[in-house]
C-alpha cells in the first residue's frame, strides 16, 4: 500500500514516473514484432486479443494486456509502448519508448533459428536505431536524457528451455540444465552490458517462471499428470539463482547501473497452487486448448470467462494474471523509479 501512494504523489502532476520504457525479449512482451515476420509464432487473430481494450488481436500472445501494458499504465503512460515493426512506430510516438520482444526470442541463439525468431542482438540493433530516431527528433541532450532514465526490460529464458533444450535430446543428452544455464548466464551479462554500454542505466530482468507448471509444460513432459513438473521447476530455481549472482556481479562492476531482477516465479507460483486466494477458479489447464497458430477462431474448447483462468494458453497467462504479476512488479521495481 505503502508504494501506490508514493507512485500516486509522483503521479500527481500528470508526468510519467520515467520519460520511456523500452521492452526487449520473448513472446511473454511481445505486441506484434512477430505480426510481419515470416515465423509460425504469431498470434495476429482471434480469440488472441477478445479481451483487449479494442477487441481484436494485436499480435499479444494474450486474450487481453500483458503485464507491461499494466506496467505502462501504472508507470503514468497513456500508450502503451508500440512494436518496433508495425507502421505506427513512428515520429514522436516513439519518443516514450518502444517494444522490440519477439515471440521464441531467447538468450541461446539457436532457440532462434528454429522458430525464426529476432536474436537479442538483432532487437539491441533495433534498439540502437531507436537511439538514432530519437536524437534526431530532440537531440544529444534530451536523447541522453529519455535513455538513461528510462526503464529497460527483459524477458528471457523460458523459450530456451521449454521450447529448445527440453525437446532436443541431442543437446540436452550432453548438456545438463546447470551448464545451459551457465551459458545463458554469459549471453545475459553479454546484453547487460552493451546496454550499459549504450547509454542505459535503468534495468530489469525477469527471472524464469514455474516453468514445470506451465500447461504445455505439464502436457509434454508431465506423464499423463496433472500436477507441475518438479524437476522442470528446479531447473527454473537453479537458473534463477545464478541470475540473481550475476545481477550482483555486474551491479558491482558497472557504476550507475540500477539493475533489478524482477521475481515471476513465486508470484506465478502462488497463483497456481493457490487460485483461490488471487480470484482464480483454474490454474491446471490454460483457457485455450492450443497456442499460437494451433489456437484459431474456430478452436474447440476456449473458455468464455478467462477471468478465472491463471493461464490463458499452454505458455502463457491470462489478462486477469498478467494484472497481479504486474502489480508484484511494480513492487519489486521501486529502485528503477526512484
Amino acid at each position: 500500500m505503502f508504494f501506490f501512494l508514493v507512485m500516486a504523489f509522483y503521479l500527481a502532476n500528470g508526468d510519467p514516473l520515467v520519460p520511456a520504457l523500452n521492452i526487449v525479449g520473448d513472446s511473454v512482451v511481445d505486441v506484434g514484432n512477430n505480426n510481419n515476420l515470416s515465423t509460425l509464432m504469431k498470434t495476429n487473430f482471434l480469440p488472441y486479443g477478445r479481451d483487449f481494450v479494442t477487441h481484436r488481436p494485436t499480435g499479444r500472445f494474450c486474450n487481453g494486456k500483458l503485464a507491461t501494458d499494466f506496467t505502462a499504465e501504472y508507470l503514468g503512460f497513456t500508450t502503451y509502448p508500440p512494436a518496433y515493426l508495425i507502421p505506427e512506430a513512428r515520429g514522436r510516438n516513439i519518443l516514450t519508448g518502444v517494444n522490440f520482444a519477439c515471440a521464441a526470442a531467447g538468450y541461446y541463439d539457436s532457440t532462434l533459428q528454429l522458430y525464426r525468431a529476432l536474436t537479442l542482438a538483432q532487437q539491441l540493433q533495433y534498439y540502437r536505431d531507436w537511439q538514432g530516431k530519437v536524437v534526431n527528433l530532440v537531440g544529444m541532450a534530451q536523447a541522453n536524457n529519455i535513455i538513461s532514465g528510462g526503464i529497460h526490460l527483459l524477458s528471457a529464458g523460458s523459450s530456451d528451455f521449454i521450447q529448445n533444450y527440453y525437446i532436443n535430446p541431442m543437446f540436452n543428452r550432453i548438456v545438463s540444465p546447470d551448464r545451459f544455464s551457465d551459458m545463458l548466464m554469459q549471453s545475459n551479462t553479454t546484453f547487460v552490458q552493451n546496454l550499459y554500454s549504450m547509454g542505459a542505466r535503468k534495468i530489469g530482468v525477469t527471472t524464469l517462471p514455474p516453468t514445470g507448471c506451465l500447461p504445455a509444460a505439464i502436457t509434454l513432459f508431465g506423464r499423463g499428470s496433472n500436477q507441475c513438473v518438479a524437476k522442470l521447476n528446479q531447473d527454473a530455481v537453479f537458473f534463477n539463482s545464478k541470475l540473481n549472482r550475476t545481477s550482483d556481479n555486474l551491479r558491482s562492476r558497472l557504476p550507475g547501473l540500477k539493475l533489478v531482477v524482477f521475481d515471476i516465479y513465486q508470484p506465478l507460483l502462488d497463483m497456481i497452487t493457490k487460485p483461490a486466494d488471487s480470484g482464480f477458479f483454474e490454474s491446471r489447464r490454460a483457457c485455450t486448448i492450443e497456442t499460437s497458430f494451433l489456437c484459431n477462431v474456430r478452436s474447440i474448447g476456449t473458455c468464455f470467462n478467462a477471468t478465472q483462468y491463471v493461464f490463458w494458453d499452454g505458455f502463457h497467462p491470462s489478462e486477469a494474471a498478467n494484472e497481479k504479476l504486474a502489480q508484484s512488479l511494480l513492487e519489486q521495481g521501486f529502485d528503477l523509479i526512484s
